[in-house]
C-alpha cells in the first residue's frame, strides 16, 4: 500500500448538482438544456416509454380482436385423490387442510379434485368440483365428496322486477 491507492472510502452521499450558479460553476447560463428546443423550458417532460417518435403508437397500430375473459376467470388449485392419502382416515379435507399439508400453496379461487391416484382411507372431502372418477373413488371408500356452494349471483334491478316480483308472490299465496 502507498499514496497512489489511498481513498476517502465510499462516498455516503453524492451532491446534487447545481445549476444556474453563474459561468464559474460549468452549469451557468443555460443550465445544462441547451438553446431553445422543446426541453429547453420549465415544465417540459421527457416522452414516455410508449412514444416512439411522430409515428402511430403502438397501441393504436395493433388491431384489437377477441375477448379475453382472464378478467373474471376463476383459478382453482388442483388436487388428486393419491394425494389426499396423507390425511388421517375419517379427516375433514378442505383448503385450509390442503394448505396445511402444503398440497396447496398461495391463493386460489376454489379446489378440484381429479381422479389420479389410489385413495385407501375414508375422507370427507370439500371442494369446488369433482370429476367422476375422483368422486367414485372417494365414496367407493365411504367417505363424502361435500361440494362448496358457488356464491350467489347478485340480484339486478331492472325496471318492473318489483311489480313483477309482487305478482308472482301473489299468485303464489293464492295458490296456497
Amino acid at each position: 500500500m502507498d499514496l497512489t491507492n489511498l481513498s476517502d472510502g465510499v462516498a455516503k452521499r453524492k451532491l446534487k448538482k447545481r445549476v444556474g450558479r453563474g459561468i464559474g460553476s460549468g452549469h451557468g447560463k443555460t443550465a445544462g438544456r441547451g438553446h431553445k428546443g422543446q426541453y429547453s423550458s420549465a415544465g417540459a417532460q421527457m416522452p414516455g416509454t410508449m412514444f416512439i417518435g411522430g409515428q402511430t403508437p403502438m397501441h393504436r397500430r395493433f388491431p384489437k380482436r377477441g375477448f379475453s375473459n382472464a378478467t373474471w376467470a376463476k383459478e382453482y388449485a388442483i388436487v388428486n385423490v393419491g394425494d389426499l392419502d396423507q390425511f388421517a382416515d375419517g379427516a375433514t379435507v378442505d383448503m385450509a387442510a390442503l394448505k396445511e399439508k402444503r398440497l396447496v400453496t398461495g391463493t386460489w379461487d376454489g379446489v378440484r379434485v381429479l381422479g389420479d391416484g389410489e385413495l385407501t382411507k375414508k375422507l370427507t372431502v370439500k371442494a369446488d368440483h369433482f370429476t367422476k372418477t375422483a368422486k367414485a373413488q372417494i365414496e367407493g371408500k365411504g367417505g363424502t365428496c361435500d361440494l362448496i356452494p358457488p356464491p350467489k349471483l347478485p340480484v339486478r334491478n331492472k325496471m318492473g322486477q318489483g311489480k313483477r316480483a309482487a305478482k308472482k308472490k301473489a299468485a303464489a299465496a293464492a295458490a296456497k
